[in-house]
């Protein structure tokens, strides 16, 4: 009887990892291509995976197949692209030079550019662009927790992935909309840099009204800049890109009330970018506010809440100091200060 296709993770980190991992707990055929330190930690440790539902999965090191050889690449029936933003010409190189043709390829990554420049180097591959909703915080020694919900979504093609790619505690749904989706993801990951300069875990700063004005005016600018350029942006829960500002603006009571499933997530949650600069590893802060402010310059419309972000993250980036912790009075008085 056949094992199901066999599922490589291309460029394994938190998230390829976490999709991974429970692919080969439920006893999918899964490589995961990784760098040593993450080959190393699962190597000695093993593969710990858990949410902030109580879900908890452990895979030993014997359970986990691991390599840094893209000639893995080769073997896959289908392929997850994990890799960050800037890493994905590099891996499309690698996937050209080593995968059979016609393996379906699948980006599982933030930003908006990926998928066309997976399309630039595999010309007529099934590819698909592809949405990850949910945070994974690394927690070190092979262990991975994810700390808000959501189902993966990928985009529709001529085969179906969504069995392969379907296990108990990962469900995969095919869209039909992805881009649109993939640009209100966008618009949620902009809010991702406020949260590592606030040095706060999310759902305390998503109680704290001045932290969710900074936010609503972050969000309502590049919203703008994206409606400006013609630009569809959809999110996955019922309300419209357009009203989150408004939603984010409301009295804490109200707020929490009425925004209950965004705050659903682990107390200690941070965003990825948090993660990153905790991490003193360099963000994706270019693939989201640089987006913005390129895209803003393009269309004649000023972005002072971008360009703010952009020179503070540069600063705390630069500094390598880990999270900097700055009051929302600090982020206000530079936006001011920009503007001069």
């Amino acid at each position: 009887m056949s094992a199901g296709p066999r599922i490589v993770v291309a460029g394994a980190g938190a998230v390829g990892c976490f999709i991974g991992g429970l692919l080969a707990a439920a006893g999918k055929r899964v490589t995961l291509l990784a760098r040593p330190r993450i080959q190393a930690e699962i190597r000695t440790h093993g593969l710990t995976l858990t949410d902030f539902g109580g879900m908890a999965a452990y895979l030993s090191p014997d359970d986990v197949t691991l390599t840094g050889d893209p000639a893995c690449l080769r073997h896959a029936d289908i392929l997850l692209v994990t890799v960050r933003s800037r890493d994905t010409a590099a891996m499309a190189a690698q996937i050209a030079q080593h995968a059979a043709p016609g393996t379906p390829v699948v980006s599982l990554q933030d930003g908006v550019d990926n998928r066309a420049l997976l399309a630039d180097a595999l010309p007529g591959v099934d590819l698909r662009a592809g949405l990850v909703p949910f945070d994974i915080m690394p927690l070190g020694q092979g262990g991975y927790h994810r700390a808000s919900g959501g189902d993966l979504l990928i985009e529709r093609g001529p085969i179906d992935l969504i069995d392969p790619l379907s296990v108990p505690g990962l469900t995969t749904v095919a869209r039909g909309d992805i881009e649109a989706l993939q640009w209100g993801k966008f618009l949620s990951d902009q809010l991702s840099a406020l949260n590592a300069l606030s040095g706060l875990p999310l759902r305390r700063q998503l109680c704290d009204r001045d932290w969710r004005r900074l936010m609503a005016d972050q969000w309502a600018e590049a919203h703008a800049v994206l409606r400006a350029g013609g630009i569809e942006a959809k999110l996955t829960t019922p309300l419209p890109p357009r009203l989150m500002p408004m939603g984010l603006r409301m009295p804490t009571p109200l707020f929490t009330r009425l925004a209950a499933r965004m705050l659903e997530i682990d107390p200690q949650a941070h965003r990825p970018m948090a993660q990153d600069l905790a991490a003193r590893r360099p963000t994706e802060i270019d693939a989201l506010q640089g987006e913005v402010q390129r895209m803003g310059q393009a269309l004649g419309r000023a972005t002072p809440v971008t360009d703010m972000v952009l020179r503070v993250m540069g600063w705390a980036e630069l500094a390598g100091e880990g999270l900097p912790h700055l009051p929302v009075t600090a982020l206000r008085a530079e936006i001011a200060a920009g503007q001069r």
